[in-house]
């Protein structure tokens, strides 16, 4: 049994090794694939159904009832914003269905202040093996699979 993985957000597609940041270009988190958003201020949403685990203006886990947990990270070095432009539609502990509004942003707003916009959607924990059918170029409409984690 898998679980698919929507893309939180519209954009490109891009391998994690693009990432300008060794900690998701070197899947020390896990693996996963990333999205250069386009446009102005849209919603980031739940890539899959289940439980907030851990939430920030610039940062979110959702896990699955199957225990697989999702990162999405709305840009790199996005904390020093310290969560301005950034605004919050869940809590921690709050259930979620996929494709759900978690948080809206502006990624134009990100890059502006000088911050990469790219968002790594990680597999928090897992194997790069236990990925499959990455899409990792071309574009992405919210909601598209961008992997599948293999349970």
């Amino acid at each position: 049994m898998s679980l698919e993985v929507g893309s939180p957000v519209e954009g490109l597609a891009a391998a994690l090794s693009d990432v300008p940041d060794p900690v998701f270009s070197q899947a020390m988190v896990g693996p996963g694939v990333a999205v250069r958003p386009s446009g102005g201020r849209s919603d980031a949403v739940a890539p899959i159904a289940g439980v907030v685990a851990t939430v920030h203006p610039h940062a979110f886990v959702v896990a699955a009832p199957s225990g697989t947990a999702v990162l999405v990270h709305l840009g790199i070095d996005t904390v020093k914003l310290q969560g301005e432009g950034f605004e919050l539609h869940v809590s921690k502990g709050d259930e979620v269905t996929a494709g759900q509004p978690v948080v809206s942003w502006d990624p134009s707003r990100v890059e502006a202040a000088g911050y990469s916009a790219v968002c790594p959607v990680v597999a928090l924990d897992q194997a790069p093996e236990a990925l499959a059918d990455l899409r990792e170029d071309g574009p992405v409409r919210v909601g598209d699979t961008l992997f599948a984690v293999e349970a």
